[in-house]
């Protein structure tokens, strides 16, 4: 039989192993208790950035919006198809930004086809030039025994092929008028290529490049005044949808600042 004293000291050693255990367990409680409080603290320091980020983000969308009232005060009597500028609240949806987007691309081109229109009559006056006969069709290659023109032409161009393209229904068209001016110009520098200097056709076709550049000059203006437009309004609707999803994230943020305790 074990003696009192064999006794008193197992009762001794198995009450230090008992308080070592309670002791490691607090030890592991307060660990886990500070370990947790840093990632409530880190959280948080991530929340204040998001909301600081959030605030920059409005100031941001408040200097947009004077920028947009100060571009609708400069033109009161701008035309059609500009009538995001000419609003003075914005409306940051990505739905509604891509509509409005999809109503300016149609007024652009409507406007695009009237700027074609008046190309058509620049068109038709030099077509109607008494030297304009030998560009109204296809260089007859074969019939003039031109055997080397392809080597030197390499995209052969007349007024017959333009007008079937500015005339075209089925969406293979012209869809901007300076496409139309670069072929005009291929047919006369074609002619010019191939042909001496001394040759008529090269004359011929010197000639009436020179008028088309005068005629063409007239229309320019209008045609620069559309692509600045068109950059711009394009410019607007990638602003309008970058502040979009800047708003998104910036109410998202919000919506954490606001549950974080």
């Amino acid at each position: 039989m074990k003696s009192i004293e064999d006794k008193t000291l197992a009762n001794g050693n198995y009450i230090d192993m008992e308080v070592d255990k309670v002791m490691e367990a607090i030890k592991t409680e307060e660990e886990e208790e500070e370990e947790a409080t840093d990632v409530v603290e880190g959280f948080k320091h991530q929340v204040d950035e998001i909301t600081v980020k959030v605030d920059e983000l409005e100031q941001k969308v408040k200097d947009v919006d004077k920028f947009y009232t100060s571009l609708s005060k400069k033109q009161p009597n701008s035309s059609k198809g500009s009538s995001a500028v000419k609003e003075k609240q914005q409306i940051f949806s990505i739905k509604k930004l891509r509509q409005e987007a999809s109503k300016r691309e149609a007024a652009g081109e409507k406007r695009m086809q009237e700027l074609i229109r008046h190309f058509g009559t620049i068109f038709r006056q030099i077509t109607s030039h008494k030297w304009a006969w030998p560009f109204m069709h296809p260089v007859d290659v074969e019939g003039l025994g031109l055997d080397d023109y392809y080597e030197i032409i390499d995209k052969p161009m007349d007024f017959s092929t333009i007008k079937n393209q500015m005339e075209a229904k089925d969406g293979t068209g012209y869809k901007n008028v300076r496409e139309i001016c670069a072929d005009v110009r291929l047919v006369f520098k074609n002619a010019m290529t191939y042909n001496e200097e001394r040759n008529d056709v090269h004359v011929m076709a010197k000639t009436l490049l020179e008028k088309f550049e005068e005629k063409w000059l007239q229309l320019l203006p209008k045609v620069t005044e559309e692509e600045t437009r068109r950059k711009e309004e394009a410019e607007e609707f990638r602003l309008g949808m970058q502040l979009a999803k800047e708003a998104d994230n910036a109410k998202m943020a919000r919506q954490i600042s606001n549950e974080v305790p």
